[in-house]
């Protein structure tokens, strides 16, 4: 289990910051959806149709809130809001109409149809994996980051299943940090106030 996998795709999308059209396609390259001649192609349509551009942003940007939401309900442990599963359940229905099973070795994989220079193709596998996730046995490990400043969304692949943070060597270490300095702090004015 793991958020680098395809499965995962959901998560690490869920945890981008809104963007333009040019932060989407350098987001879909970099997570390897898109190759880099995918990507220089799709900037180059996005220029000559800058409205099917912004159009294509504005669903990367409902279906990211749609997402963010559900799962952070889902790691909260209370119910997904109508809206909110509604808007995912709009994106999953267009990733799978632009979808097929495909023969891969030893088994089967999802191949994209219809448009190859569509602007928003990247967002199919992230609405497909998002329906896997939320489908999965692995639902449980999802969680949502403890830190005050972070939020992000992850997967809990610890043997015990009690992670608090995305990432210890980042938010973990800053937010035991914050506390041990509280600790000090609350100490030295419990003592600074006790003399006389």
């Amino acid at each position: 289990m793991g958020n680098s996998g395809r499965r995962w795709l959901c998560l690490d999308f869920a945890n981008t910051a809104a963007g333009d059209y040019r932060d989407l396609v350098t987001w879909a390259r970099q997570v390897g959806l898109l190759s880099s001649a995918q990507a220089r192609a799709l900037a180059a349509r996005a220029r000559r149709q800058p409205a099917a551009a912004a159009l294509a942003s504005r669903q990367a940007g409902r279906l990211r809130e749609a997402l963010y939401a559900v799962v952070a309900a889902i790691a909260a442990r209370r119910p997904a809001r109508a809206p909110d599963l509604q808007a995912l359940n709009a994106g999953i229905g267009g990733a799978l109409v632009r979808s097929r099973l495909a023969p891969r070795r030893g088994g089967f994989g999802w191949e994209r149809i219809g448009d190859r220079q569509a602007l928003d193709q990247m967002l199919w596998p992230v609405a497909r994996s998002a329906a896997e996730v939320l489908t999965s046995a692995d639902l449980d490990a999802v969680r949502q980051c403890a830190a005050t400043d972070c939020g992000r969304l992850f997967l809990d692949a610890s043997r015990n299943q009690s992670r608090r943070w995305c990432a210890m060597a980042a938010c973990g270490n800053r937010e035991k940090g914050r506390r041990y300095y509280a600790r000090r702090r609350s100490t030295r004015a419990r003592s600074a106030g006790g003399k006389s």
